[in-house]
């Protein structure tokens, strides 16, 4: 066991992690150009946030969470999701005082105890953004845009965009009568769960994954016809600027998302198997819920790492290579050590990507260590070199070879910047 990871983790290493940061460094990017700034809020919270936040009746706070007590006897959850806790951010830091609106991302481990999945661990990823303060659809849009912008500079060809709205408080009650008016007359072909949901909010059996159930409520009534005025106009105006904006989406009234905060526009970007890959939509309701003072508008998405990463691999999409190795620095000679080493860190300060020797190998086998890690070029510094204050630099790939003074910084750095 001490050797052995937890069911449902992953270590991060070599091409896997390369990858990861890739994603992370272009999310990073997106978010940049959207004026979008980085939050990181903690692993764990205080039970009640994500209870009250993420919604007793979900199968998150049910059945998935981390949760313990802690030696002050405070029930503590690991974070499941990113949203209640950058809301609890937002609350507590009065970042609702400032100028509006307010968009943060975040990118972070959250962690669910269920089976692990295609993508999605127990401890899985997740980069996420929260806008805060605007009510309109364009701020829909707003998400939505960078999202398509993300999944563009990934190069991703293969995931599409649904959309749906379940309305807000109001169209919800009437639509939550007509629903169970349905679940009633097909009850006893429901699974348990779905029973229980009934009861608590029966708005949860439409995102219920198993075949029967699923079956049954392809039939059932859509939120989107039980929309009021306002949310209708609403839903009907996202939908004229995503068309204004060339963003295609398909309308999918079976999309309600598993976390009970969502009202009004909720969508999925989902791959060719139908898994989904990146969702979110609209909170208007979850900073009062938690705050139980402000009524303030909010929106967001989450977009798991580890499926970004397998839908990368299952389109073919490379990322490109970890970066070379620009210069390795052979030390022949324990005397040279230190000199050599000089070398090493001015160059590193430059910006150039140097390896050395630290395993006291032979110089024959450091440059075929050099070639096993693709250092793009090599140099031997020994006794002789240091007299002279010169020294070869080889070019790994064409075999050639360049006497350059060791003292010239940027001699050797145009030499190793060179194709």
């Amino acid at each position: 066991m001490i050797t052995q990871r937890p069911k449902g983790t992953q270590d991060w290493y070599g091409s896997e992690m390369h990858k990861r940061t890739i994603i992370e460094d272009i999310a990073r990017k997106i978010c940049r150009t959207y004026n979008v700034k980085e939050i990181i809020t903690p692993v764990f919270e205080h039970t009640v946030l994500f209870q009250r936040g993420v919604g007793e009746t979900t199968d998150v706070v049910q059945k998935e969470m981390y949760t313990f007590m802690d030696k002050g006897n405070r029930s503590i959850t690991l974070k499941p999701e990113g949203t209640a806790g950058a809301v609890r951010a937002y609350l507590e830091n009065s970042l609702f005082a400032e100028s509006q609106p307010i968009k943060l991302f975040y990118i972070t481990p959250v962690f669910r105890y269920e089976n692990p999945q295609s993508g999605r661990l127990r401890q899985h990823h997740q980069f996420g953004v929260e806008f805060f303060g605007s009510a309109g659809p364009l701020a829909e849009v707003e998400i939505i845009s960078l999202l398509n912008d993300f999944f563009n500079e990934l190069g991703l060809k293969g995931v599409n965009l649904y959309i749906n709205s379940i309305g807000c408080r109001n169209c919800r009650r009437t639509y939550n009568d007509v629903l169970l008016d349905f679940l009633n007359k097909h009850e006893n072909e429901l699974c348990g769960t779905c029973k229980e949901r009934m009861a608590k909010n029966p708005l949860r059996v439409l995102d219920c994954k198993v075949p029967t159930c699923h079956e049954i409520m392809k039939n059932a009534p859509r939120t989107i016809d039980y929309l009021d005025d306002e949310c209708r106009e609403h839903f009907e105006e996202l939908k004229s600027l995503l068309d204004e904006m060339n963003i295609a989406y398909q309308v999918d009234s079976g999309i309600v998302r598993g976390l009970d905060y969502y009202t009004k526009t909720v969508f999925e970007f989902v791959n060719s198997e139908g898994l989904t890959i990146c969702g979110g939509g609209r909170y208007d309701n979850l900073i009062s819920e938690i705050d139980g003072k402000q009524d303030i508008p909010a929106l967001g998405f989450g977009c798991g790492i580890e499926r970004l990463i397998k839908e990368l691999d299952a389109e073919g999409i490379d990322l490109g290579p970890e970066p070379a190795v620009d210069l390795y620095v052979g030390i022949l000679g324990r005397e040279s050590r230190v000199a050599a080493y000089k070398l090493v860190n001015k160059l590193r300060r430059e910006g150039l990507i140097i390896e050395t020797d630290y395993m006291d190998r032979s110089v024959k086998a450091q440059m075929k260590y050099a070639n096993k890690i693709g250092a793009r070029h090599t140099m031997v510094v020994g006794a002789d070199e240091l007299a002279a204050g010169r020294a070869r630099i080889k070019n790994m790939d064409t075999g050639n070879e360049t006497e350059v003074a060791i003292d010239k910084i940027q001699d050797i750095i145009e030499l190793c910047k060179k194709a």
